[in-house]
């Protein structure tokens, strides 16, 4: 039996999913979209959950929303659990009206009860219950409370399918929908009353729908005709949706009355206590900063060198030597330990040694996120945002990039304006992503041991302010248009659970150790074979090499930004393959003796100028091959897709020419 989960954005529906299944049977993207599809097993084995997307209303406003609507339309299910937040119980009561209209079954898990008494709330489940027609169980989704109740609620025997005529729209409204069941009479499964209302609200999906089976001529005089006549009826110009609303809006606003009693709470909530603080016109963006600052901190002085130092030790030790024997135990040519030892071990060797930091970062990323202060961030930089012509969402693939960009690019989609989802699309790959933190690693640990956070918090920081410039330029020139108003919802904070927070960490971080094993490998391998053979043929000198030949055409380029060899050339060229390839090739390249470090034999190549240089060059250079490829798909554009890598590549190199030259105009090295 497939039972689908719906609610509100932010009404614990991710925590309730959690608690309900053991774990996720499938996780994907939803067919066309980038919002992730999520099914599980109910603890039972036997009945499966669908996690929708968090939505207000069946009537989507971006591609993402309508995710749902199609899953009304097309996907099989039996039953609806439908979560609501009981402080918000007005507004979330929108989006289980359009539930009851569809017909089928449905259960409601009351949540955030705790919440709601705080604010000085009180709900009389069994009178709400009786209003709505359905069952209403309470829970508390964050700590798991009446959860196994409310499961074997749902995979139990029959339950109600609610009052599906609960509100009164009017005589030419309810005269449309009499209508267009005449002449759908036998032709549709779907319930004939929720997809008129749907129709008349707007939403594309089903008019699309709809679309198939009548002449769109015939829904279009039909849409006319009924609004004409609610028009002449109410006495306005009101639009059909403004008027579908309205009549829910005061049914709901009848069974809150009946369900709830408030009482005076004078005292000011934590929430917005905290929030008056947090995000502040002048303290939010530097409380930002420190936050971040001390997640760098922790991620790679406190615990993350550490853990990376220990996990070096073993895999160029223990491993190493494990691996040598077997492979000498097996009879295995020179060639083969060569390829084996060299090429992949110190390769895909060479990135691992930085998963500790990776999971370290996401695991605070995750934090800050389930507790409910990233939504505040994007709240805060909102101001900042609407002067470069942008606004407050499109910081959140940015923030998302900071994980991987492709995702981040793939979140762009939940903006409603073509102008913003470009600019948000081509300006998301100068977030500093997961991939490009072991070459910030390397060579802090190198040449800046006593400012690693600080340092590697300056190459964040400088990632959003090329982005935010470029956006300025970009919206006065290439890509002018109206900036969309910002509308976020501020969940309450919370404090997150540790299983929650763990899922969610692992969840960002396997993509790292999955392209350890994929692209890293598979570079590894190339990279090492280009250092092997060369013009003059096998196990030659490196510096004689094919990968040596290869870098040296371009090492010119790079001299006057401080990394004019061909070793730190040919780097740049697998960096296009994945970013973390680049730690692989210096692997290779920099061939590491036992009795030394490849951050000490950095010292021999690199100043801490030209480092820092390598470093912003990273940073801003091309895209790596599969955020081109997503900017390619989001776009459907080369000129797009090309331009994003050529301004990338500018960007890159005028600003590394900047500081190189500029630090050594004045002296520093």
């Amino acid at each position: 039996m497939n039972i689908a989960l719906i609610g509100n954005p932010n009404t614990g529906k991710t925590s309730l999913f959690n608690n309900l299944t053991g774990s996720y049977e499938y996780v994907g993207n939803w067919s066309g979209v980038t919002v992730e599809k999520k099914v599980g097993l109910f603890k039972n084995g036997k009945n499966q959950l669908i996690d929708l997307p968090g939505v207000y209303t069946l009537n989507p406003l971006s591609k993402d929303e309508g995710v749902v609507t199609n899953f009304f339309l097309n996907e099989p299910f039996e039953k609806l659990l439908n979560i609501l937040d009981a402080s918000q119980l007005r507004r979330n009561l929108h989006l289980t009206m359009q539930l009851l209209e569809y017909g089928a079954p449905v259960i409601i898990g009351l949540n955030m009860l705790d919440v709601a008494k705080n604010r000085g709330i009180q709900i009389d489940i069994h009178k709400l219950s009786e209003s709505l027609g359905v069952t209403v169980a309470p829970v508390v989704a964050r700590t798991g409370k009446g959860c196994n109740e409310l499961a074997e609620l749902v995979t139990g025997g029959a339950i109600g399918t609610g009052k599906n005529n609960l509100v009164y729209y009017g005589k030419a409204i309810e005269a449309g929908i009499l209508e267009l069941e005449n002449k759908l009479a036998g032709k549709v499964q779907h319930p004939v009353r929720w997809l008129a209302l749907q129709l008349f609200e707007g939403n594309p999906y089903v008019k699309s729908y709809l679309a198939s089976i009548l002449p769109m001529a015939e829904l279009e005089t039909l849409i006319k005709s009924v609004t004409v006549s609610q028009q002449q009826s109410a006495g306005s110009k009101q639009a059909l949706d403004q008027a579908i609303h309205r009549k829910r809006s005061e049914v709901i606003d009848k069974i809150v009355s009946a369900a709830t009693t408030k009482q005076d709470n004078k005292k000011v909530p934590h929430t917005e206590k905290v929030d008056m603080v947090v995000t502040n016109k002048f303290l939010g963006i530097p409380i930002f900063l420190f936050l971040m600052y001390i997640m760098f901190m922790l991620t790679f002085d406190w615990l993350g060198f550490p853990l990376s130092d220990a996990l070096d030790s073993f895999l160029s030790g223990p491993l190493t030597s494990g691996i040598t024997a077997a492979l000498t135990a097996a009879g295995a040519s020179s060639f083969i330990k060569d390829l084996v030892l060299d090429g992949i071990v110190a390769g895909v060797g060479g990135v691992l040694v930085f998963v500790p930091q990776i999971f370290i970062l996401f695991f605070f990323i995750s934090l800050l996120e389930d507790s409910g202060y990233m939504a505040r961030v994007a709240l805060v930089m909102d101001r900042l945002m609407e002067s470069v012509g942008l606004n407050g969402k499109a910081f959140i693939p940015m923030m998302i990039g900071f994980g991987c960009n492709v995702p981040g690019i793939m979140a762009a989609r939940t903006i409603e304006t073509p102008k913003e989802r470009l600019m948000t699309i081509l300006l998301t790959p100068l977030m500093s992503c997961s991939a490009r933190l072991p070459v910030y690693a390397l060579f802090v640990g190198a040449f800046f041991v006593e400012h690693k956070a600080a340092i590697v918090l300056s190459l964040y920081v400088l990632g959003v302010v090329i982005a935010l410039i470029l956006a300025k330029v970009f919206s006065e020139t290439l890509l002018k248009g109206e900036t969309s108003v910002f509308v976020i919802e501020l969940p309450p904070y919370r404090l997150p659970q540790g299983r929650a927070l763990w899922r969610s960490t692992w969840d960002k971080g396997k993509g790292f150790i999955r392209k350890a094993g994929t692209f890293i490998f598979a570079g590894s391998v190339l990279i090492w074979l280009l250092a092997y053979a060369g013009p003059e043929g096998m196990n030659v000198s490196m510096d004689d090499s094919y990968l040596a030949l290869l870098g040296g055409i371009f090492a010119p380029l790079f001299a006057p930004i401080g990394f004019g060899t061909w070793q730190a050339s040919a780097s740049l060229f697998t960096g296009f393959l994945a970013k973390e390839s680049i730690i692989s090739t210096m692997n290779i390249i920099y061939f590491v003796p036992d009795e030394a470090s490849l951050q000490g034999l950095l010292a021999a190549h690199y100043t801490p100028l030209a480092a820092y240089s390598f470093m912003v060059f990273i940073l801003l250079y091309i895209p790596c091959l599969a955020t081109t490829a997503t900017i390619y798909k989001e776009t459907g554009s080369t000129r797009w897709t090309a331009f994003s890598i050529a301004y990338a590549l500018i960007i890159a190199y005028l600003l590394s020419l900047a500081i190189y030259q500029g630090g050594m105009l004045f002296g520093l090295s």
